[in-house]
């Protein structure tokens, strides 16, 4: 056979060969390195599972605090934390129960009924004082050991302009105090992707990356099917229906 004939069969070789689809990426073929994500079980907290995701190594936080829907928010948790497919050492859930003693809020005090009025003109009842600033502690705590270099929080300003710890200014001033409070040798930053988008955009961006929103709850009062009435079912109903997705949860 002469070299020609060699030549083009070779070619017509490569012309005929079958291009391989990429593969999702995993939780650990990134570019960068190692990020907590504090992992609720919302919807809020797994579009930012799945921005993280998508350029990091990521470790998941979840922190039960008593809340009424604690069970079925570790339940999300667990199927998210799956569907990512994080090993177990890179998952870290821990219970913390003095914030329903201190009380104040719905979501901890059953003597408080869960606000079904969705105004914003004052700070809801579902409000956890200080909340955000507990499970920053216990992540940034957890970042230093395992020398993750950034800290991702799916808080919402757009949505919750009257919870004090949703606002830039919080998470500047957070930042500050992790620079000062942390070891010299760490470089620990808090990462809030979703700060500046409403409810409709962070479903559609969830749904550009694939995240599992099906597998999130976002009902305050209830664990087993959707109030369809609270604060966060509302904004989540409204959500999906702008954004013309069905949404694939229990409502009553």
């Amino acid at each position: 056979m002469s070299i020609k004939r060699k030549k083009a069969q070779s070619n017509s070789s490569s012309k005929k060969r079958v291009s391989i689809k990429k593969k999702p990426q995993s939780s650990t073929s990134k570019n960068k390195g190692l990020a907590i994500v504090l992992l609720s079980g919302g919807i809020d907290s797994c579009v930012t599972t799945a921005i993280a995701n998508a350029g990091h190594t990521i470790a998941l936080l979840h922190v039960g605090y008593s809340q009424r829907t604690q069970p079925r928010e570790y339940k999300s948790f667990r199927a998210i934390a799956n569907y990512y497919k994080v090993p177990e050492a890179r998952i870290f859930s821990t219970k913390i129960d003095y914030l329903s003693k201190i009380g104040g809020s719905s979501l901890t005090d059953q003597d408080i009924p869960v606000d079904k009025d969705s105004t914003k003109s004052q700070i809801p009842l579902s409000y956890v004082p200080f909340r955000n600033t507990h499970l920053l502690s216990i992540a940034v705590s957890w970042a230093e050991i395992i020398k993750a270099e950034e800290v991702y929080i799916g808080a919402v300003q757009q949505d919750s302009p009257d919870y004090p710890d949703c606002r830039a200014k919080y998470y500047d001033a957070f930042n500050r105090l992790v620079k000062v409070g942390t070891r010299p040798s760490t470089n620990i930053k808090v990462v809030t992707p979703l700060l500046e988008m409403n409810k409709t955009k962070i479903v559609k961006r969830g749904i550009e990356l694939n995240a599992p929103l099906h597998l999130t709850w976002s009902c305050y009062e209830k664990n087993d099917i959707a109030c369809g009435r609270c604060q966060s079912c509302t904004l989540r109903l409204k959500a999906f229906k702008d954004a013309r997705v069905k949404d694939k949860i229990p409502y009553i």
